[in-house]
């Protein structure tokens, strides 16, 4: 007759503790989902960063012809060149700065000397220059051929096919982080739509009860929807803390920036902030939704 009153009782605590090792393993599947999406994030928006900044670095050299050196022609080339969908700048140069420039990078002061009767007039061999940024780095060789073609140009330059390689292969590291953080996301959804579905395996019982009294849908789902985002919260903390207080830890140690100054890192604030609040957003998100799957195709199933 005990064991008869204690067999319930057993099989009760055996299926609430098989729902919390469940429960307590979607959240570390959820928690170290997040940490990948949060690491996969902060590379993908800082490549994004660089290749700003590289794309900014890199400019078109545009020297203009001996005969088109008078300002009425300059004034045209400088306004046939901002024509051009993606030029964003357009800075002259004249002659004398630009055999300045070539004097000043020139290391050795003997050397230098060698260049000063070019300093006197009428004997500088330079051209006057323009340099142009665009917008997007993978047109440089597309504008390049556009600025080549106008009237009084003598010679463009842009750093060659490398430059423009470079460019196009971190664009396409940072799609491929963009594809990377949107599988771990949805891997984050399966895990909880796996945990919520046995759930309403282990009650399917009373889930038969409620429906037999007139239980609505909405009503049935409910409880399971806030266990699904209560497990994507949970899981999004110690991720928020980690890439918070990491972040901010990187940037210090680094001093903001890695291997030389053009690959710049996003400032902590209020970036780190701003992707704690994401990924708090993706936890509740994919408990969400990951809850919504699983209870909508059950009580579909149960009809």
């Amino acid at each position: 007759m005990i064991s008869r009153f204690f067999r319930p009782v057993v099989e009760g605590f055996k299926g609430v503790w098989r729902h919390a090792a469940m429960s307590l393993s979607s959240i570390f599947s959820v928690m170290m989902s997040l940490i990948l999406v949060s690491i996969m994030m902060m590379f993908t928006f800082n490549v994004r960063r660089f290749t700003q900044g590289l794309e900014h670095s890199i400019q078109i050299a545009v020297t203009v012809d001996y005969g088109h050196e008078a300002a009425e022609e300059e004034d045209r080339i400088a306004l046939a060149i901002k024509d051009i969908p993606g030029v964003t700048t357009v800075t002259f140069s004249s002659k004398d700065e630009e055999l300045e420039y070539y004097i000043d990078s020139v290391a050795n002061e003997e050397a230098k000397k060698l260049f000063e009767p070019y300093r006197e007039d009428g004997k500088n061999p330079m051209h006057d220059a323009f340099y142009v940024e665009v917008d997007d780095g993978s047109r440089l060789e597309e504008i390049t051929h556009q600025i080549e073609q106008i009237e009084g140009v003598d010679e463009v330059e842009y750093g060659g096919a490398s430059a423009t390689k470079l460019v196009s292969a971190l664009n396409l590291v940072r799609l491929i982080g963009m594809g990377l953080t949107g599988a771990l996301s949805l891997l984050a959804v399966f895990l909880i739509a796996n945990t919520i579905n046995t759930t309403i395996e282990n009650r399917s019982m009373e889930l038969g009860i409620m429906r037999n009294v007139g239980a609505k849908n909405s009503f049935i789902r409910g409880p399971f929807l806030i266990e699904g985002i209560i497990i994507g919260l949970l899981g999004s903390i110690v991720p928020i803390l980690m890439t918070y207080f990491g972040y901010r830890y990187l940037y210090r140690i680094t001093g903001g920036h890695l291997v030389s100054d053009m690959f710049v890192l996003l400032d902590p604030e209020p970036f780190a902030k701003q992707l704690s609040l994401a990924l708090l957003a993706i936890g509740v998100f994919v408990g969400f939704l990951g809850s919504y799957i699983s209870v909508t195709r059950r009580l579909r199933w149960k009809r």
